[in-house]
């Protein structure tokens, strides 16, 4: 299950980097204009002691599109026989859901209660209707939240987004069951908006924005660490390197800003790559310009492939320099931007 909730950060780590737009949108229960059903998705960990319910008495519940899968139903218990609200909580209930558009509300409703029953007895078993009952409720009324009124690049517009969810929550769970049910997404949407935050604040130089990433991102916890630090330090140093050099920024203030975010070793292998890249377009542009000579000269075509293989052959030792530098030319003769990594 380790793996499976490290999977699942990763691929919303992807998403939130291509758009936290699509992050946030709403599930097939929802209405297709609500703005955040993401913030229900299902971060798949397993937490406690767990009972699995017997996945053939609940094959004839499933959708047919479940058909070739297990019931991702475990539900854990204390000594006592009483429910322990954790994610699995609702991962089992996501599950059942899941299912809208093959089957009916109300037919789920049904479903899900008569799998539970064939597993669970009291008290456990009401206290598991209960929540489910709610957990219901609070689903369909995320369809009536209404999208805040800010711009929708800043960052307000999805802490109101957020804001607006946690106190629908608040309407239908106690403090207990929030933290069991949203405990790990609501840090990690936490650790999110606040980073678009400091990312957008105008107020920051970069090498500020830096630290208070890296402080952030040591908040968060070890497992979550391990998942997120290269994608995100990898889209951190490459936005604020950008802005940097956007508003013509010296390479010192690039300096700092990596000292602040990854530290003295990394931001040494960072000035060594650039060192490898500068010294590479050097050559590349170096050559192109000798290339363009010779092909503009008045030797024969033969003499001038000679020519600039002969160049080539000097300046580029390697193969796999050499089949790196063919992609140049082709770009170069089409007039294009060399694909120069910055």
């Amino acid at each position: 299950m380790q793996k499976n909730k490290l999977w699942l950060i990763l691929a919303s780590v992807i998403i939130i980097a291509a758009a936290f737009i699509y992050w946030l949108s709403p599930k097939a229960t929802q209405n297709e204009n609500n703005p955040n059903a993401e913030l229900q998705q299902t971060a798949m960990a397993a937490s406690g002691e767990t009972a699995t319910l017997a996945n053939s008495a609940g094959s004839s519940l499933m959708s047919p599109s479940q058909s070739d899968t297990e019931v991702n139903c475990q539900i854990s218990m204390d000594g006592s026989n009483r429910l322990i609200v954790n994610e699995q909580t609702r991962n089992c209930f996501e599950y059942f859901i899941t299912q809208y558009g093959e089957k009916s509300i109300d037919q789920i409703k049904k479903d899900f209660k008569t799998y539970i029953a064939q597993g669970h007895k009291e008290p456990a078993l009401s206290q598991i209707y209960d929540l489910w009952d709610r957990y219901m409720k609070y689903r369909e009324r995320l369809g009536d939240l209404q999208p805040p009124g800010d711009d929708k690049e800043s960052p307000q517009y999805y802490r109101s987004i957020y804001n607006s969810t946690q106190n629908l929550r608040k309407q239908f769970f106690s403090d207990y069951e929030i933290e069991g049910l949203f405990g790990k997404e609501n840090t990690y949407h936490e650790y999110t908006l606040k980073r678009m935050e400091v990312v957008n604040d105008k107020k920051l130089s970069e090498a500020e924005k830096a630290q208070k990433l890296k402080a952030l991102f040591d908040e968060l916890p070890e497992d979550w660490k391990e998942s997120l630090e290269q994608i995100n330090k990898l889209d951190d140093l490459r936005k604020l390197t950008s802005d940097i050099k956007a508003r013509g920024g010296s390479s010192d203030e690039i300096r700092q800003m990596r000292l602040n975010l990854v530290g003295a070793e990394a931001t040494q292998r960072l000035e060594n790559l650039d060192s490898q890249r500068s010294e590479w377009k050097g050559n590349v542009n170096q050559y192109l310009n000798e290339r363009d000579t010779i092909m503009k000269s008045n030797m024969s075509d033969s003499a001038k492939l000679q020519a600039v293989q002969q160049l080539r052959n000097q300046q580029f030792k390697s193969k796999e320099d050499q089949l790196r530098l063919s992609t140049f030319e082709a770009v170069h003769d089409q007039g294009g931007k060399l694909p120069f990594s910055e």
